[in-house]
């Protein structure tokens, strides 16, 4: 990817000890742990750099209020954005509102529909979809095995927001990977939306237990949905030595509750790195520099074996 220096980007790149870089930042939402954590890893990393400011503002997961935070950083002159898509299928108008206006953008997280179509200063800093949830999968129908369930297993799935990328990906690569052969023997009861939420997944939990339906394992597309999910089970008198569990984002709730012998499974999101990733990259993009469109940052299974080595982490 090549980029050319204008006489204007020169003139920046030349007085960057004299003036401040202004980087506008739109999260998806500040209500939720594992994007609390990637915020707070853009703004510190901001904190520990002489002339850079970063505004960081809620979209409160509205699409319509992020496109006019997006619009308001334009106006405002900032030198990059940095967005957390609400809805990662409204991206494309993002990336052209930011185009037209010649300022750098930057994707974190969640990953733009429009990613192989996107102008040469923008990019997507995050995480391969696909390994978080076959990490996830794979490691619970292991335990599935170890457990002696191979003459058939039972299994709910809780599935994110359906309008971002990430839960699409999340749920397609459980469906991939129990239809693998050494992993067919497990069959999903049901399949429903909890949004991510924690609350909304106990509730969900919650109505499928009165079914009266037997499991043995339940996968959530986050760690979110697999607390809540759990808080369910244990108020309903289900012992978690019964049933195999399974996240992503390996945050503090989750290690926690894995600690606790609740949470069997989850895969580590780096979600500090994917922040300050995403703020040097938008820096980068803002001087001139060249930037890969696609930064990706390797997601990690997290076992009581290992969960050790990520306890100060997220």
């Amino acid at each position: 990817m090549k980029r050319f220096l204008t006489a204007a980007a020169m003139s920046a790149l030349l007085s960057t000890s004299a003036m401040a870089e202004n980087i506008g930042v739109s999260m998806a939402l500040f209500d939720d742990n594992f994007l609390t954590v990637l915020r707070n890893g853009i703004q510190e990393l901001s904190d520990g750099m002489d002339g850079v400011d970063v505004q960081i503002e809620d979209a409160q997961n509205d699409v319509a209020r992020q496109l006019d935070q997006i619009n308001n950083f334009i106006a405002s002159g900032v030198d990059a954005i940095i967005v957390n898509p609400v809805d990662t299928s409204a991206t494309e108008a993002m990336s052209n509102a930011a185009a037209a206006a010649g300022v750098p953008l930057v994707y974190v997280n969640r990953q733009p529909i429009n990613l192989d179509t996107m102008p040469d200063n923008q990019a997507f800093v995050g995480s391969n979809e696909i390994e978080s949830g076959t990490l996830q999968a794979f490691e619970v129908c292991q335990q599935l095995r170890a457990a002696g369930k191979t003459d058939g297993a039972r299994a709910y799935l809780f599935i994110g927001e359906l309008q971002n990328q990430s839960a699409i990906q999340r749920t397609k690569d459980v469906h991939d990977v129990i239809g693998m052969d050494m992993c067919n023997f497990i069959t999903l009861i049901d399949e429903q939306t909890a949004n991510y939420s924690r609350n909304e997944a106990q509730d969900l939990m919650t109505n499928w237990l009165s079914t009266g339906e037997p499991f043995d394992a339940v996968f959530a597309n986050n760690d979110e949905m697999a607390i809540g999910a759990i808080q369910a089970m244990k108020a309903n008198g289900i012992s978690m030595d019964d049933v195999v569990v399974g996240g992503i984002d390996a945050t503090q709730d989750a290690l926690q509750a894995m600690q606790s012998g609740d949470l069997d499974v989850t895969v580590f999101q780096n979600a500090a790195g994917q922040g300050s990733g995403a703020l040097n990259a938008a820096l980068s993009l803002a001087r001139g520099e060249d930037v890969a469109q696609s930064v990706y940052i390797p997601f990690e299974l997290v076992t009581p074996g290992n969960i050790a080595d990520y306890l100060s982490k997220n």
